[in-house]
């Protein structure tokens, strides 16, 4: 299934024609999103990963359905404090936390922190006493675009160790969470890791500790140039790995969409700067936009993620293109091997949209590299 670009968002761009680069959201296409999930995970809870795009806009209207905020640092907190989100529903799911972060946390009122090693543990035992923890397990992201495996988690035999010794430090372990990688294309992905948190569960429980959280992760996709599974499909199989793995009594339930819900809600906007064929051999022309891997389209890296484009000179003969970036970098080439094909007449001043661009977009962009500034993000 395709998504259409929102006719919302065509109308403001006709009506105020805004500088580019920028992205433009539409919040009533984030509230469709959250209607779908809800009725798709009517057995979880969902928690807003603030990082996919954290324009108060955003926060705002999730905030005003009710959903918890997954938190990767203070400064998300802080997003989340000034919309008056209360600390119940807020969870601080990076496992690498400094400790100030930390301790202005747990000062708000915080309760529920993720963990993967003691040394983080420690942390929160000193700072956060008397916490809910979770501890992060490592598992496969086989069939993900944007995989999230090497710098997090540890195996299940160490999370059984850490949950018995968060016990001892006086907080309360919670659960076990995991993340099968970001833009799984794979709704089977979650079966082995809910498989080895709910045999994590029974170890900890004949250690008289009794889990009662697993934490999803997020990972449900948008749209981009691969075919996905509906999010409803999504939701099946899901609900049936965790009744095989946990039986008739579901421990509480956790999902926490980035991508997804605000994915396709956004349409990222650039202009062409150039448009030239580096020699009468070559068979492709490079095709340079005022967004590029520094403002904007980081997730490009490795050509992983694969926006559809919609050029402004739609229609008539296309032909093969390299996509780049405006710095004087090097590696600020977007796409070369992954076939896309632009308008022959394309030229300088037109404009190229990045379809689905709502997620790790403005939330990715640099400060100013190469003096390029940070790209806008417009809610309407």
């Amino acid at each position: 299934m395709q998504v259409d670009v929102s006719a919302k968002i065509d109308r403001w761009l006709a009506a105020f024609e805004p500088p580019t680069p920028c992205v433009v959201i539409d919040l009533d296409q984030v509230r469709r999103q959250h209607e779908l999930l809800a009725a798709a995970f009517s057995f979880a809870e969902i928690f807003y990963a603030v990082k996919a795009n954290p324009a108060p806009e955003v926060i705002r209207v999730l905030a005003g359905l009710g959903v918890g905020f997954d938190l990767a640092s203070d400064g998300e907190i802080e997003r989340c404090r000034a919309q008056g989100v209360a600390a119940a529903r807020l969870s601080f799911g990076n496992t690498i936390k400094r400790v100030p972060d930390i301790q202005r946390a747990h000062a708000h009122g915080l309760r529920l922190y993720a963990f993967d090693s003691g040394e983080e543990l420690e942390k929160l035992a000193v700072h956060a006493p008397g916490a809910q923890v979770f501890c992060r397990l490592h598992v496969p992201a086989n069939g993900a675009e944007w995989p999230l495996t090497r710098k997090f988690g540890c195996p299940a035999d160490t999370a059984v160790h850490l949950l018995v010794e968060a016990k001892r430090l006086g907080l309360r372990p919670a659960g076990v969470s995991f993340h099968v990688g970001s833009q799984q294309k794979d709704p089977h992905a979650w079966d082995q890791p809910i498989a080895a948190a709910a045999r994590i569960f029974h170890v900890c429980a004949a250690r008289g500790i009794d889990l009662q959280l697993l934490n999803l992760g997020g990972g449900l996709p948008s749209h981009y140039r691969h075919p996905i599974a509906t999010i409803a499909q999504y939701g099946d199989i899901l609900e049936t790995a965790l009744r095989a793995a946990f039986g008739g009594s579901l421990p509480r339930t956790i999902i926490e969409p980035g991508r997804y819900m605000v994915g396709d809600a956004g349409l990222l906007r650039a202009q062409v700067l150039l448009v030239t064929q580096r020699s009468r051999q070559a068979k492709h022309r490079w095709v340079y936009l005022d967004a590029g891997r520094y403002n904007g389209l980081t997730e490009t890296l490795g050509e992983r993620i694969q926006y559809r484009l919609r050029p402004s000179r739609d229609g008539g003969p296309i032909g093969p293109v390299s996509l780049a970036g405006p710095t004087c970098d090097s590696t600020d080439i977007l796409y070369e091997r992954a076939g896309y094909e632009l308008p022959l007449a394309l030229q300088t001043g037109d404009w190229v949209d990045f379809l689905s661009a709502g997620a790790y977009t403005a939330s990715y962009a640099s400060v100013e590299f190469n003096g390029f500034a940070p790209i806008r993000t417009y809610c309407i």
